[in-house]
């Protein structure tokens, strides 16, 4: 980015607030730590999921998956 363009302005993904999109800022695409580690923290407790569709697996009973692992 040269020094004539000026950093693009995006919210901050947690809590909404205007944050540079620039290297200069060290907690990119987040306004700061608390964000960031607030946002970690929520993909570590499984709050974000990534929809998927059931699989073979998934649809069998407890039963029958014990059975299959004997």
């Amino acid at each position: 980015m040269s020094a004539s363009t000026p950093p693009r302005i995006i919210a901050c993904p947690v809590c909404g607030k205007a944050t540079a999109f620039a290297p200069s800022n060290r907690w990119r695409p987040f306004c700061g730590e608390r964000c960031r580690t607030s946002d970690l923290g929520a993909w570590a407790c499984e709050t974000y999921r990534i929809p998927a569709p059931p699989g073979e697996d998934d649809a069998a009973s407890p039963d029958e998956s014990a059975d299959r692992l004997k």
